[in-house]
């Protein structure tokens, strides 16, 4: 289907409906476009707390004055806009309104965050419906007059958008559709697209490197793991040494031998949130032109159950030369995220961020509005990324990561094992993986929020392509400090 698209009005009469986002204290700014009979019944209307309201024009166009609401603290207005421009795209949809003119009466313009709301709750992914446009309810375009927005800031958020969409889409591919060589040869063709490198490891030279972890769990699969490595390196890059993504990319996960139930496992072709928002903040990067030198790595493969399968109780060795005693095979995405992280060390990294929806104890403890953070980055890095949680609502809460956590992971016949007691199995998983770790690392489980059974605002039901937004809101302030 095709997208929102966003772009600066022309210059001169529009002939879009106009929107016009407004503050209670500022409704005197309404005059170009409503009568004073208008902006009186407006200031009746909001003094009763009324925040939106439709006036049709004799062309028969809609003029729309949205009211927002005050709010000191920024990060906070920034997404009460957000929310605000999801609410207003369902009464855009009632009218079978698919574009118009975004204007900004207010002294704090958050006209891009309002039209960021929007456009992400417009997502749908209708590829697979017969009829597909008979379930459209496209939102088309959102122009914005030079009040609201500049032509750069536009253009930003629109890459950043299609960013995101991108990773809502990969998530929400049935794994009918999109196997290990499906996520590899999306890696291939976005970096192709948008100007950075790409390669792409076969089963041969995996084995070659001896990556244990990433080869057991893909064991019981017909189809052969891949482990892709991005780079974008720009000339005017601000870090002598690069940044390393590291997504995890179980393309399915029906846990293994130690087999999820039925109603944990309809979902599992999300497994591979944390490797689609690699990929899709590499795209956005490239094309923002970010002056940020990264590496992105994704480990992929399959999780599945055939005579192969690994067992409970088998030892493996790791790339990096330690032994692991599986107990869980359904605690695999640690596995191949190890291989990864020990392949990150030959790059001298200056921070490395693992993104993983790796473990149902996050959800468990916090639910889908969090994600679970922790790791051996210093404080003014974790500072920097809590921030742009904020910045962007994609919040964190750190946990620790103490060494008493390790001690359950101590195994009788190996040097790990690839879990612990079963209490905060989100911190065991994050101390496993720091073992295979000598450089500033932060892990994020996004077990919670990357995959929704039920919308939350803008953040639509299924795939949310959540650390998108964040991970390039810390990359771009990362670059500038």
């Amino acid at each position: 289907m095709k997208r929102v698209q966003l772009a600066v009005a022309p210059d001169g009469p529009t002939k879009d409906h106009q929107l016009i986002l407004s503050e209670k204290a500022g409704l005197t700014r309404l005059s170009p476009w409503l009568t004073d009979a208008e902006t009186a019944y407006v200031e009746q209307a909001v003094a009763r707390d009324a925040q939106r309201f439709f006036f049709i024009r004799p062309e028969g166009k809609l003029l729309t004055v949205h009211v927002l609401k005050v709010q000191s603290n920024l990060q906070l207005a920034l997404e009460e806009a957000r929310l605000a421009g999801n609410e207003m795209l369902r009464e855009l949809r009632h009218h079978k309104i698919d574009g118009f003119t975004l204007y900004n009466t207010c002294e704090d313009n958050r006209s891009l965050a309002y039209a960021e709301g929007m456009a992400l709750g417009s997502y749908q992914f209708l590829k697979y419906y017969t009829n597909p446009e008979k379930k459209e309810k496209a939102l088309r375009t959102i122009h914005f007059d030079a009040s609201a927005a500049s032509s750069a800031d536009v253009l930003e958020l629109q890459i950043l958008l299609e960013a995101v969409f991108f990773a809502r889409d990969m998530v929400n591919e049935p794994h009918s559709h999109f196997k290990a060589h499906h996520l590899a040869e999306a890696v291939r063709d976005t970096a192709f697209r948008y100007g950075f490198t790409a390669e792409v490891l076969e089963k041969d030279k995996i084995e070659s490197l001896n990556m244990g972890g990433l080869l057991a769990v893909s064991r019981a699969s017909a189809a052969p793991p891949k482990f892709c490595i991005m780079e974008w390196k720009p000339s005017d890059a601000r870090n002598a040494k690069p940044l390393v993504l590291v997504g995890k990319g179980v393309v399915y996960d029906t846990g293994g031998l130690s087999i999820k139930p039925s109603e944990g496992m309809d979902y599992m072709k999300c497994d591979m949130a944390g490797g689609a928002t690699v990929l899709a903040v590499c795209m956005a990067a490239a094309r923002n032109r970010l002056p940020v030198h990264i590496i992105g790595l994704i480990p992929v493969c399959d999780n599945l159950i055939s005579e192969n399968a690994i067992v409970p109780g088998d030892v493996i060795r790791m790339y990096s030369g330690t032994t692991v005693e599986v107990l869980n095979t359904d605690a695999e995405g640690r596995l191949l995220l190890a291989d990864a992280l020990h392949y990150a060390k030959q790059y001298q990294p200056e921070l490395v961020l693992d993104l993983a929806t790796l473990t149902g104890a996050a959800v468990r403890a916090l639910g889908n509005h969090v994600i679970c953070v922790m790791g051996t980055a210093g404080d003014e890095v974790k500072k920097q990324l809590e921030e742009s949680g904020w910045n962007t609502y994609e919040r964190m809460v750190e946990l620790p990561l103490w060494k008493e956590f390790g001690e359950e992971l101590k195994s009788n016949i190996a040097d790990l094992r690839n879990v612990g007691s079963g209490n905060a199995g989100m911190i065991t998983a994050g101390k496993f993986l720091e073992h295979f770790t000598d450089y500033p690392w932060l892990h994020l489980d996004i077990a919670g929020p990357a995959y929704l059974r039920t919308a939350n605002g803008y953040r639509t039901k299924d795939g949310t392509g959540v650390g998108v937004r964040l991970l390039y809101d810390f990359l771009k302030k990362y670059a500038k400090n």
